[in-house]
Parts: C-alpha cells; structure tokens; sequence
C-alpha cells in the first residue's frame, strides 16, 4: 500500500489541476465540450489508482482529511459573496429554478421507483440511485443509507449509496459541458450586455486577475474562518432536532447573514474579490482531492441493474436540463449556463455544478445570474426539499 499523508494529498490535489490544465491545452475535443479542469485532472488520477490496484496490486490511499474544510470554505465563500440586494433583485428567478429543481426530484425518484419495479429489484434500491444519492449527494445518501438500513432491512444500503453517489458525482461533472454547449450552439445564444458589464472578477472567471492586497485576504480568512467554527457550532446545536441541517448549510447561512449583517450599517464591506478568489482556490481543490480520491472499484461492482438505474437517471437528467431548466428559465445564454449547472448538482454536488458553470462561462462568457441563483438553490434549498420528497416517497403503499 502507498498512502499519501495530509501535505502529500495536498500536492498531488494541486497537481492534478495543473494536469487537468495541460490535458484540456492538448485534447481540443474536452475543450470544445467544456469538460472542467479538475474533472479532466482527477479521472485520469483516478483510473491510474485503479490501473496499479487491478494489474499491480498496489492500493494508493490519499489523506482526504482537507477534503471537508475545503469544501466547507468553498461553501462560506459563496454565503460571503452573497448580497440580499442582488438575491431580492433575482427573487422571481430563484422561486421558478427552485421549482424546476423540485420537479427533478420528483422525476428522479418516480424513475428510479418504476425502473427498480420493472427489474424485480427492490423499491429502496430504486430510491437509492435516485434523489437519496444523486441530487443529496455522498452525505445525504449516506445518511438515508443508515435509515433504510435500519429500518426497512435493506442489506448493503451505505455501500450502495456512496457507489451511486460516486457515479452520480462522475457524470455530473462529464455531461454539463456538453448540455449546455449544445443549447448555446444550437439556439445562436450569447452573454447579455448586462453580464459583459457586470465585471469578470467574480467566481464565474476563476482566472481573472484579481487586484487585492495580504490585509484583504487575511480580512477574508478571519470572515471564512467565523463562518467555519459559528455554521459548525449551528449544525451541531441542530443536530438530532427537527430543523437538523448538513454543515455545509449551516456554513453559508451564516456566510450571508455575515456578509449581509456587517453591511447594514456600513461597518465593513466585504472584498468580493478576495472572497471569488479563495473560493477558487477551495473548490479547484476540493474536486481535485474528492475525484482523485474516488474508488472506482466499487463502481465495477455495481449490480447490473442498479447500473442500469443510474445510466438511465443520467440521460433523463441531461433531457431534464434540455426541455424543462432551460425552457422555464428563459430559453438564453444565462438559462445555458443554469442548465450545465443543474446538471451538476442534480447528479453529483453544487461545488460541481460551479465548476461546470465556470468552464462554460471561461468558453463562451459570464452570466452573473446563473452563479446567483444556482450556488443558493443548489446549496441551500435543495436539502431541505429532498428530504420531504424522499419522505414524501416513502410514504407510498408500496413500501408497506
């Protein structure tokens, strides 16, 4: 075994960016597609992890110990970035996405319940390769893992979960390029002037030069670091109750409520700058670390009907995102761009989802409304809805 400490894992995260950079710079056809950098990067990682397992018999472990704190500074960063004046401004916007994004859910677990019904197999296993996993993600999957478990006997519920999680996470990341290519070459679609005038400095331009100085970054990081130990103390207050939350959640509300809070009287203004830039930073990482890191093993091991479930839910996500995110939200380059983002949340996570949106925005322009409206619905509201959709579900006869 070659496992690889905190530090290690740390470097090779930040090489597999440098390596998604060079494999986008050499294959013309990932650009084209707007396949994201660290998706390039990690896959390749991690199909060599699994290329020395199966024919070396050497198993790599990675230390994925900054996986969570990167992935929870990524999380403040988007509360710290978010101004109540522009979310009130994007109200209308938020409630139809929000409800296209219900509508997913629906559709995702009336699919999986119907497919595992058509191949014999059981109705839990359906609802796993739906919803519980793909749009909740590795945590909510594992979390409803333990309940199916528990209480409906469903054997090997956690292993499954965090397989089609996986698989979730993989595709999520693979098709939300190509989706929105597709609507944008195919509707004639371009940037408003509104976005061209907006600025190309915050996260939808992760590589625009940013003028900042050390005091606003270390401003930024006692800002990210309040929001870090406060969301967390929230969460875990919360935790067990009526009202319990994922951390992540927690981390953002108190990022807005800080961001927002400190504004009104005038106190301090935060430096988006500082904070799009560090959330950069964050999210390359954390994808790096989560996909170079992912056991692909498990997934040559997914039962050829679970396989089935999810390479279906894959191709109904992308004709989901073609026929109903796009059209609802407005059938233009910033419903595009929300399209690829979907995408990427409703298969696999928001941090996803941004980084899809960014490698579409990096190709064709900015849309400051998609990196509104996705970060907020698909990181903040998209837990709570789940959860009654699953809750919802299981409430049907044919579970009794």
């Amino acid at each position: 075994m070659l496992s690889l400490d905190t530090l290690e894992t740390l470097m090779a995260a930040a090489l597999v960016l440098l390596l998604g950079r060079l494999i986008l710079a050499r294959i013309p056809l990932l650009r084209t597609y707007s396949i994201p950098e660290p998706v390039a990067g990690g896959l390749l990682v991690a199909l060599l992890v699994f290329a020395l397992r199966r024919m070396l018999q050497i198993d790599v472990r990675f230390d994925t110990t900054l996986q969570a704190p990167l992935m929870l500074t990524f999380f403040a960063t988007i509360g710290l970035n978010a101004d109540l004046a522009g979310l009130k401004a994007g109200g209308r916007t938020l409630v139809v996405f929000f409800g296209a994004v219900v509508g997913l859910l629906v559709m995702q677990d009336a699919l999986g319940l119907g497919l595992a019904w058509a191949l014999g197999q059981d109705r839990l296993l359906g609802l796993l390769g739906a919803s519980v996993t793909l749009s909740g993600g590795h945590g909510t999957g594992a979390a409803w893992a333990r309940v199916f478990a528990e209480r409906h006997g469903l054997a090997s519920a956690t292993e499954i979960a965090i397989a089609c999680a996986t698989f979730g996470l993989i595709l999520g990341g693979l098709i939300g390029g190509p989706v929105a290519r597709f609507l944008i070459t195919h509707h004639a679609l371009a940037p408003s002037p509104a976005s061209d005038v907006a600025g190309t400095t915050a996260f939808e331009q992760p590589k625009a030069v940013r003028p900042i100085t050390a005091e606003a970054v270390i401003e930024t990081v006692a800002l990210i670091a309040v929001c870090l130990a406060v969301g967390s103390a929230l969460a875990s207050w919360l935790n067990g109750t009526a009202f319990e939350l994922p951390t992540f959640v927690c981390v953002l509300f108190v990022g807005v409520v800080l961001r927002n809070g400190l504004a009104v009287p005038s106190w301090y203004q935060v430096f988006e700058l500082a904070v799009s830039l560090l959330g950069n930073v964050s999210l390359g990482l954390f994808l790096a670390i989560a996909l170079m890191s992912l056991r692909l093993g498990d997934l040559a091991s997914l039962a050829l009907p679970l396989l089935a479930i999810l390479i279906v839910q894959a191709i109904a996500m992308a004709a989901y995102a073609i026929f109903i995110t796009f059209r609802v939200m407005g059938r233009n380059y910033d419903a595009a761009v929300i399209a690829a983002g979907h995408c990427g949340f409703g298969l696999g996570a928001t941090p996803t989802a941004i980084a899809n949106m960014q490698a579409i925005t990096e190709r064709f322009g900015p849309s400051r409304l998609a990196f509104l409206v996705v970060p907020m619905v698909g990181a903040f509201f998209i837990d709570i809805a789940n959860a009654i959709v699953i809750k919802l579900f299981l409430l049907l006869p044919v579970y009794r």
